[in-house]
């Protein structure tokens, strides 16, 4: 049994929250070693946050890893890399990974090097820019000789971008620790980065949310949770606070600690915020103040406290690391070289494993499950807004991933260092994924719904009312192959267990929305509305006669739509001749609709009104849409 001790004694006494990080000390006696990454001062220099503050920009470039003694002298571990960083101890801390590029033009790969010799054994190859590495812990399935080892790391070998149509997404990949058997393990069609292992076997990790109808331009970085095969992926961590959770841990006192930000600077610090690892869903908290500085990759101690990069919120000094009291909110330098940005600080000890996990995934079985106990629980303030009968009928949709014409999507991790090239996306809130409908299917009366769905690809769930307009929509989410994956109604109380019956839908064999891919239908206005409106909204609304005039271009349309949400869309309220927003929306949306008068015009079949809907419901696709 290893012992637990306490990891820091320093020569200076206590020290108050408002020096500056870059105070002269002591020396200082370090009782376990520290790995530390070391980043150029220049390296901020012009950068800001990318994709309008959401995602910290690409860092790493010329940076080193280091080791702190007893002393709290440094020695420098990979002077045979051009750029190393991302440190992650393994559980008897005997070794540790890393990522690195040996030459300025390699592409990111993940190392693994044993501290008593120093050797060095490559891991990735030819996938990408890989980042961020964490051991896992056992992993097994049930026919199965024995468990193995994987470890998870950050990759953009996927090569799609990012929703919003900039900069190339990065997502969750896992192998073995020879590097063999690479599997992607998350399907968000924006980014995913900065995972944790937790105790129990499952990956913390940070998820970039963007989703226009939902959160706004920028969209929302959450903390979720997923298995280490990629499945069971859920939110993870109470949704309120600032816009951004990045680089979590866990502390052993039970606390998970993060940096929170609503608009991200070039390296992403920010305020310490938390949430109890028993309650995530309803706990946080901030830890810091604004005046304290910006914060940068917690990590726990053997004890209570965590290790945390610190630096001034003007940029007048580089970060430094020190510890972080979580019983008195107090930070306390422990290392500071004025030369370097010293952040990424990773205890090397013993520790115990986390919990292994058996697998379920079979890569042989091209489809898994998605089913829903009841549609009608929900996370509603009043129980009222969508009673049992609303729902209908179930829509699914498939993400495809596409860029602009001229995108300034790339591999390279040198690019977007101002955020200058995507000035002109600021007010381009339509999402840039191609949105395919796999199929539609009745809603049982008791809420349920069952479907079998491709598996590894990005979903998302529509519930739809009886004129077909979406009352929800749920994030992105995936199914891995063979895989089960339920959810107790629609975007319920994550800490609510499901009512004790048995939901009619499961008795029955799960409805097909596996159709090949060219029969995956997309809705997009110029090909599918163009000639409707051409036929049946000019002659009232020509350019040629007197008002109403009717200009058809996606800016003007822009103000009649909201894309993702044909139920609070004007231009629905005038096809439907009333207003079709529920209770839950904007009380702005509490307008009076404009119905086309009667008589004028031959009316709209339902078939077209449903293409309208769709079309909006769907990211209201345009095909000139990223050449305006």
């Amino acid at each position: 049994m290893s012992r637990i001790v306490v990891l820091l004694v320093l020569a200076a006494g206590p020290v108050g929250a408002a020096e500056p990080t870059n105070a002269v000390r002591d020396p200082l006696r370090i009782q376990w070693p520290v790995l530390v990454t070391q980043l150029p001062v220049s390296a901020g220099e012009g950068k800001t946050g990318r994709h309008q503050g959401v995602l910290r920009s690409e860092f790493g470039d010329g940076a080193r890893i280091v080791l702190l003694d007893a002393s709290g002298t440094s020695r420098v571990l990979t002077d045979d890399f051009h750029s190393a960083c991302d440190p992650e101890v393994s559980f008897d801390g005997s070794r540790f990974l890393f990522a690195g590029k040996r030459s300025a033009d390699d592409d990111w790969n993940i190392f693994e090097m044993t501290l008593d010799d120093l050797s060095v054994r490559q891991v990735t190859d030819q996938i990408g820019n890989c980042r961020s590495p964490i051991y896992q812990s056992t992993l097994f399935t049930l026919d199965s000789p024995e468990p193995w080892y994987q470890l998870t790391f950050v990759s953009d070998a996927a090569g799609t971008p990012n929703d919003d149509g900039l900069g190339v997404a990065t997502h969750l990949y896992s192998c073995e620790l020879d590097g063999s058997t690479v599997r992607r393990l998350t399907y968000n069609v924006s980014s995913d980065f900065d995972p944790f292992l937790m105790q129990d076997g499952r990956i913390l990790f940070s998820s970039w949310q963007y989703s226009t109808s939902q959160h706004g331009p920028r969209g929302r970085v959450r903390l979720f949770g997923v298995n280490l095969d990629g499945t069971d992926y859920a939110l993870f961590a109470d949704p309120s606070g600032p816009a951004i959770q990045y680089m979590p841990c866990i502390s052993q006192c039970g606390w998970v600690v993060f940096v929170a930000a609503d608009h991200a600077p070039w390296d992403g610090a920010g305020q310490l915020a938390a949430v109890s690892y028993r309650r995530p869903l309803r706990t946080f908290q901030t830890l810091t103040e604004p005046g304290d500085g910006l914060y940068h990759s917690p990590s726990p101690l053997p004890n209570e406290g965590i290790l945390v990069s610190r630096r001034p919120a003007d940029g007048s000094a580089a970060h430094a690391v020190g510890r972080f009291d979580l019983a008195n909110g107090r930070w306390q330098a422990i290392f500071d070289d004025p030369n370097w940005h010293d952040i990424q600080p990773r205890v090397v000890y013993r520790r115990p494993r986390a919990d292994g996990r058996s697998s379920v995934v079979r890569d042989d079985r091209p489809h898994g499950a998605l089913y829903c106990l009841n549609v009608h629980v929900t996370d509603f303030e009043r129980s009222d807004w969508m009673p049992p009968g609303t729902v209908k009928r179930v829509r699914l949709l498939e993400g495809v991933p596409t860029a602009a014409k001229g995108d300034v999507a790339r591999r390279s991790s040198s690019d977007s260092t101002d955020g200058a090239t995507e000035e002109a996306s600021e007010d381009a809130w339509w999402p840039r994924t191609v949105r395919r409908i796999l199929g539609e299917a009745d809603v049982m009366e008791d809420g349920s719904f069952n479907l079998q769905v491709p598996a590894n690809l990005p979903l998302q769930v529509q519930v739809l009312d009886a004129d077909g307009m979406a009352l929800r929509t749920c994030n992105w989410v995936w199914v891995r192959n063979n895989e089960n994956r339920g959810c107790i109604g629609c975007h319920e109380d994550g800490e609510l267990s499901p009512e004790n019956r048995f939901a009619d839908a499961l008795s029955l064999a799960g409805v097909p929305m596996t159709p090949p891919v060219g029969e995956r239908r997309t809705v997009d206005f110029q090909r599918d509305l163009a000639p409707i409106i051409q036929t049946r909204c000019v002659p009232c609304h020509g350019a040629d006669q007197a008002e109403p005039r009717l200009d058809v271009s996606l800016r003007s349309l822009g103000r009649y739509i909201q894309p993702g949400s044909a139920r609070t869309s004007p231009l629905i309220w005038h096809i439907f001749g009333r207003n079709t927003s529920q209770p839950w929306d904007d009380p702005a949306n509490n307008v009076a609709a404009k119905p086309i008068p009667p008589g004028e015009v031959e009316p709209l079949t339902g078939e077209q009104k449903k293409l309208f809907i769709e079309w909006i419901d769907l990211g209201a696709r345009w095909d000139e849409l990223f050449d305006r």
